[in-house]
């Protein structure tokens, strides 16, 4: 009996070390420094309705993260249906025409156009044109959403 208890605490001591081990290995991904990030050297993966580029979604001092991405819509095409989400975006079109839905109001707009969609507000963009269209997509998170407890 006294060898069998001795084997179960060392078994339990094991299993504790390990849990440690592994929680100190789940470590907060470092905030992103300034940085450069050069158009041409960001992987195209094409999609069923175009392609995008993932520049990055990381923390920030500020931010709990920062995503960009840069979509490309084939003619006639929208990424998803229009649908709304906590965090806040930017859309900054870069060529083409789209057709930007804001609560149900739509408008065209093309290069050089902004388009603000608020936090929990109904979005949804497609492309009008008939070429491709192409636009940066900008979400801040911040590290306390409005409304809730710290995340």
């Amino acid at each position: 009996m006294s060898l069998r208890k001795n084997l179960m605490a060392v078994v339990l001591g094991a299993v504790a070390t390990l849990t440690m081990v592994l929680a100190l290995e789940k470590t907060e991904p470092s905030i992103m420094h300034s940085m450069v990030f050069d158009w041409n050297s960001v992987e195209v993966k094409p999609t069923k309705v175009g392609a995008r580029r993932s520049f990055f979604q990381a923390p920030t001092a500020t931010l709990k993260e920062l995503e960009m991405h840069v979509t490309t819509l084939n003619p006639g095409q929208e990424p998803h249906p229009p649908h709304k989400h906590p965090e806040e975006e930017l859309i900054i079109v870069k060529e083409g025409t789209i057709e930007s839905t804001l609560n149900g109001v739509s408008r065209q707009v093309g290069p050089g156009s902004v388009v603000f969609q608020a936090s929990n507000e109904m979005h949804g963009i497609r492309n009008t044109g008939n070429a491709p269209a192409t636009y940066y997509v900008i979400k801040p998170v911040p590290k306390q959403m409005p409304g809730t407890m710290a995340n």
